[in-house]
C-alpha cells in the first residue's frame, strides 16, 4: 500500500515579506535624511551646555582663516549679504545658523550677526555639546 502525503512542499519563494523590509528601510531613510541639516564646511564649534534647535534656511560658516562659506560655498566677506539676500528673498521666516570655529574672533561673528539684524533674519549660533 502506498502512503500518499497530503503535504506538498512548494519550491517557489516569496517576496513579499523581502519588500516589506526594503519599503521600510526606505522610509526610514527618507525620513532620517530630512532631519539633517547642512553643516558646510568643518569647523570647531565652541562648547555649550545647551544645543540649540530650530528650522533654519541656511548655514553661514566661519573658518579659522576668516573665510566666509554659505552651505558649502565660498563667498568674499563683500559679498556675504547680497548672496544673502539673494537666497533667502523667498523665505517666509528667513533664518542663519551660524557656524564660527571657536578660534574666531568675535569680530566676524558679529558682522554676519549684523548682517542678520539689518535684514531682519533670525540667527542661531551652533554650538557642540560638552
Amino acid at each position: 500500500m502506498a502512503i500518499k502525503s497530503r503535504n506538498k512542499v512548494s519550491t517557489a519563494f516569496n517576496m513579499s515579506s523581502m519588500t516589506d523590509i526594503v519599503f521600510l528601510l526606505l522610509i526610514f531613510f527618507l525620513i532620517a535624511s530630512t532631519m539633517i541639516s547642512p553643516n558646510g564646511m568643518k569647523v570647531l564649534l565652541p562648547k555649550s551646555s545647551q544645543r540649540t534647535t530650530g528650522k533654519q534656511n541656511i548655514s553661514v560658516t566661519v573658518t579659522e582663516d576668516h573665510k566666509y562659506y554659505i552651505n558649502t560655498d565660498l563667498v568674499k566677506k563683500e559679498q556675504l549679504e547680497p548672496r544673502l539676500k539673494a537666497r533667502l528673498s523667498a523665505e517666509e521666516k528667513p533664518g542663519i545658523i551660524l557656524r564660527a570655529d571657536e578660534a574666531v574672533d568675535v569680530k566676524s561673528v558679529v558682522y554676519v550677526m549684523d548682517i542678520a539684524q539689518r535684514n531682519k533674519y533670525e540667527v542661531v549660533l551652533a554650538t557642540r555639546g560638552k
